[in-house]
């Protein structure tokens, strides 16, 4: 039985940088991660310690995790939709190239993208946009690939459906460095059904090709179906719940894709007004495949003994 490829957002820090990536993932019991290079707000980024980097490579294979499975996620800002600003959109295009380049300097493979808003020039000029910038992006036939991810449809948001998301990659020259990021907060939020998944499958097979599918992340959702608001919830807390959250992470014919948990921090009383990662609890319950009805509670308590 092939094993489950699990894990979670993870910082990255300047000083330790994909070093300290690897040690949170190793305290989570995970074997992949999701990390940003920088902070996802803005494109601002250090200087990458080659030392580091080996050792955090040496790390990973030493407990087992397949770099392969490994993911960046470009940041928010960049929009590759809206081309109104040309220099915005150039600089956009400019840094998604040398975010892939620094990818590679870490020996990731795998890089997740938000496609882009539109912001009122309309769906199809905005998905040209996006189009005309991946190709630009993706010129050298080898390197990282990026994967698209599917939207919840918020405001002007593109990707909110697997046509759309068809549409970009029919458009790519390169198709062989495009593929697909699912996110279950965003299919849910979208209108898409997660009750039935099978179905769902089927549907994106149909359009898209599931080997098209380079990973998932694993969210609940705050909001009712069709809602267009993408707001994540714990694992078994929200509107998609944790039956049918199993059903997708267990899928047999996902077995080979890295799920990521992206799901909010927890507020812990502790004096600090801080808020605290829930990710070694959820991926517990996962691997469980129980839901622990505790499991608020048994992270607040966790924080609030060990710090």
């Amino acid at each position: 039985m092939e094993k489950l490829i699990i894990g979670s957002h993870v910082s990255y820090t300047k000083d330790e940088g994909l070093l300290k990536s690897v040690k949170e993932t190793l305290s989570y019991n995970a074997n992949t991660f999701m990390f940003y290079i920088g902070a996802p707000q803005n494109t601002i980024r250090a200087k990458i310690d080659e030392e580091k980097t080996i050792t955090a490579q040496k790390l990973m294979q030493e407990n087992n995790i397949d770099i392969n499975n490994v993911i960046i996620h470009a940041p928010y800002i960049v929009n590759l939709a809206n081309n109104k600003d040309e220099d915005k959109y150039n600089f956009s295009i400019d840094f998604l190239k040398k975010e892939l380049k620094r990818a590679q300097t870490l020996g990731i493979n795998k890089v997740v993208l938000h496609p882009g808003s539109h912001v009122n020039l309309g769906l199809e000029k905005g998905l040209n946009n996006i189009i005309n910038a991946l190709n630009i992006i993706l010129e050298d036939k080898e390197g990282p690939i990026i994967c698209l991810e599917t939207m919840a449809g918020k405001g002007t948001e593109l990707g909110k459906t697997f046509e759309e998301i068809k549409t970009i990659i029919d458009g790519v020259n390169n198709k062989e460095r495009v593929k697909v990021c699912l996110d279950t907060c965003h299919l849910n939020d979208a209108g898409y059904d997660l009750t039935n998944f099978d179905k769902l499958l089927d549907e994106f097979d149909k359009i898209i090709g599931i080997n098209n599918i380079a990973c998932i992340h694993i969210n609940d959702s705050k909001n009712i179906k069709a809602s267009h608001k993408d707001r994540h919830e714990n694992i078994g807390l929200g509107t998609i719940g944790f039956e049918n959250l199993i059903k997708i992470i267990y899928h047999e014919k996902l077995k080979k894709v890295p799920k990521i948990l992206e799901t909010p921090y927890i507020s812990v009383d502790n004096g600090k007004d801080r808020t605290y990662p829930p990710y070694k609890f959820e991926i517990e319950m996962i691997k469980n495949k129980k839901f622990n009805q505790n499991l608020i509670k048994d992270i607040q308590n966790y924080y609030n003994k060990s710090l």
